[in-house]
């Protein structure tokens, strides 16, 4: 199959979760993450109508930026070190891995006057230690903290769920992104209106939608691997 019909097949399937769960399928972004994939298959991607494009990492993010960032919504899905946020804080317009007061900091020290960066807070909310990411409880002082950072937003909560086998072991950890983006979205918080999750991969976007995802990253399921 094309990427075009990739996208058309997954946007079908999209709607038809939404119905079964009760949900506006227009509220599901779906980022074509393409870190594995070349510069002419992002093109294809976008020219297939996906709005958004994820990259991991700040070198082949912003070479593939170079060539094709006045199209679509790019976002920074990966770890993000602060020595780099000066390289791609004009290119990215969402960071979904913000974990660290540090990064905050920088980012807001790079923001050009009046400039906001939108930003996922990154939870491990499946305790893994090989995971980057605020635990549970860590997220509300994390977050409250923030607003010392005029430059940031937190638009929502993002997290990367383990890889099973059975995607419905993931329910649980998605479930629980969801009740704590609900905790912080209650706040009412100016910095922190806090209403989107970035959740769910190839292997488990199925589940996170119907936990309410509102972003979901595909990379392999979407525009495939190359190298």
């Amino acid at each position: 199959m094309t990427v075009k019909e990739k996208y058309e097949a997954l946007l079908a399937e999209i709607e038809d979760i939404c119905h079964s769960v009760s949900r506006d399928p227009k509220r599901i972004n779906v980022i074509a993450v393409t870190k594995y994939v070349s510069e002419e298959t992002t093109q294809k991607a976008l020219e297939a109508g996906v709005g958004h494009i994820g990259e991991n990492r700040a070198e082949g993010g912003l070479e593939k930026w170079e060539a094709l960032g006045n199209q679509g919504t790019w976002h920074f899905i990966g770890s993000l070190q602060s020595k780099k946020v000066k390289k791609v804080i004009d290119k990215f317009d969402y960071f979904h891995s913000l974990d660290r007061l540090s990064l905050a900091e920088e980012l807001d020290k790079r923001a050009k006057p009046g400039q906001i960066i939108r930003c996922f807070v990154q939870v491990n909310i499946s305790n893994e230690e090989s995971k980057s990411g605020l635990s549970k409880e860590e997220v509300l002082p994390f977050i409250e903290q923030l607003g010392e950072f005029p430059a940031i937003e937190v638009v929502g909560l993002m997290t990367m769920a383990p890889f099973y086998d059975d995607p419905e072991l993931t329910r649980p950890i998605f479930r629980g992104l969801r009740e704590l983006q609900e905790v912080v979205a209650a706040k009412q918080l100016t910095h922190a209106p806090c209403l989107e999750l970035s959740m769910g991969m190839s292997n488990d976007y199925r589940v996170a939608i119907e936990e309410g995802a509102t972003f979901i990253r595909l990379g392999t399921a979407l525009v495939g691997k190359e190298f």
